[in-house]
């Protein structure tokens, strides 16, 4: 099922079944968030699949001829070019508690908003989401990424699993001491 961003005239049970699926992404996002913020970082990397990739590439300042090249590819300098094995090798690396930019750990909230299934062939799902990142640390230290996602989300045992997170900051410097937190 192709979604389109035109306003078109759906059959009412299309439209509820749009509905639905827009409530079970969200409800998704929503879940996913309140583990982060719980620092239930197991249950959270069972969100994704084994071949799951997590890309955070890095934003440049660029012309408008040149916006092409406003933010690193894959296989180019990234934030974050990681499997599920290497978020498991941080998620067990925060667990040590020798993971001194996470001891004592943050205190964070997860934003997530303007959810949009872009595309659903039945099988995956395509879907664009903005979200806040807020981190305070220690007595004093607080930051914010602002920023987009676009993941793909396989269907897996009446949920989702994610198969694909791009992760695209706002920010072009980041002024964050660390980059400790999961979007």
């Amino acid at each position: 099922m192709q979604m389109s961003t035109e306003k078109e005239a759906l059959p009412r049970e299309d439209r509820v079944a749009a509905m639905l699926l827009q409530y079970e992404v969200e409800r998704f996002y929503y879940d996913e968030a309140a583990l982060l913020d719980a620092h239930r970082y197991e249950e959270w990397l069972a969100l994704f699949s084994d071949d799951a990739r997590y890309f955070m590439p890095i934003r440049r300042t660029r012309t408008q001829r040149e916006l092409d090249k406003e933010f690193t590819r894959p296989g180019e300098m990234a934030f974050f070019d990681d499997t599920k094995q290497l978020l498991e090798g941080r998620v067990a690396k925060l667990k040590s508690g020798r993971a001194w930019a996470e001891d004592p750990p943050s205190r964070t909230r997860h934003l997530i908003t303007n959810v949009r299934v872009v595309n659903d062939d039945g099988r995956t799902l395509e879907v664009e989401s903005n979200f806040h990142l807020y981190r305070t640390r220690l007595n004093s230290e607080e930051t914010s990424w602002i920023g987009s996602r676009r993941d793909v989300l396989r269907r897996a045992g009446g949920s989702f699993q994610i198969a694909d997170r791009r992760i695209f900051l706002e920010q072009t410097v980041l002024l964050a001491r660390n980059l400790s937190n999961f979007f």
